[in-house]
């Protein structure tokens, strides 16, 4: 089994790694984004995201545009935090064109990282009533059991769907970075948009996927969006900063330097 993941909190890439097990391939996107390999072949083959306004990433839908999966089991998994909207329909559209389908399309809600709409506080204390793992479990298990299935999505959530396009492509205006900032350079190997750069001051470019992997894996909480309801920060608790930093970093040098560190 291989799984292709983009992740930025560490939900999707917790979830790959569930749905796997110890046995899978897991690849992230940003680090095969601007890789020549086109095809991609395994008995089963799987893509887990974040759900950005009822549309998988820009990065995602790159990906998926540029290449092509050989397999007889291919799945999608979206993950979201209020309403996943038709998302998995506009992902099975997107490769109608190609050789292949999907087999299986589902969602899972789980803690949203948006800062911007949701209190990531309000959004922690809520887990529980997400069922988030035994949602999980069972998502793991038809997938196991190669299961066809597709989800739909609620009449509202397609409506709204059609109205909604939001362009998270963000300025830098966006961003606030505190005077608690030591540029320790986390923020810029996180970044799978290679949208940071750090000299005198950390800067942000008009490359943002808006994961916002910067401002919650921030260690000294440095980092802000200017509407953001509070300044409280989420990661996955089954995944490590360095787990997310080994996924996104796609800045050749750092990754040297990283291996001579090592």
């Amino acid at each position: 089994m291989t799984i292709f993941y983009f992740t930025g909190t560490g939900n999707s890439l917790a979830v790959a790694k569930k749905i796997g097990g110890e046995n899978a391939k897991l690849i992230s996107i940003p680090q095969v984004i601007d890789s020549q390999t086109i095809r991609y072949k395994d008995d089963v083959i799987g893509i887990v995201f974040p759900v950005y306004s009822f549309r998988a990433p820009m990065m995602v839908r790159k990906f998926l545009d540029n290449v092509h999966f050989e397999a007889d089991y291919i799945f999608a998994i979206g993950t979201y935090g209020s309403m996943s909207g038709p998302c998995m329909r506009y992902l099975r559209k997107q490769v109608s064109k190609k050789s292949y389908e999907f087999n299986y399309t589902n969602k899972l809600r789980m803690v949203d990282n948006y800062l911007p709409l949701f209190e990531t506080g309000k959004q922690i204390s809520k887990q529980g009533k997400k069922n988030i793992d035994e949602n999980l479990a069972k998502i793991a298990d038809d997938i196991a059991s190669r299961k066809e299935f597709h989800v739909r999505a609620a009449i509202a959530g397609c409506m709204i769907g059609k109205i909604v396009n939001m362009d998270f492509t963000k300025s830098p205006k966006k961003y606030i970075v505190s005077d608690k900032c030591n540029k320790c350079g986390i923020c810029q190997k996180l970044c799978l948009a290679k949208n940071i750069t750090i000299d005198e001051s950390v800067k942000f470019g008009d490359k943002c996927e808006a994961c916002y992997a910067c401002l919650h894996l921030c260690p000294q909480n440095a980092l802000h969006h200017k509407k953001e309801k509070s300044n409280k920060r989420w990661r996955h608790p089954d995944v490590m900063v360095t787990e997310i930093i080994n996924a996104n970093n796609r800045t050749n040098e750092d990754k040297e330097s990283e291996k001579e560190d090592a």
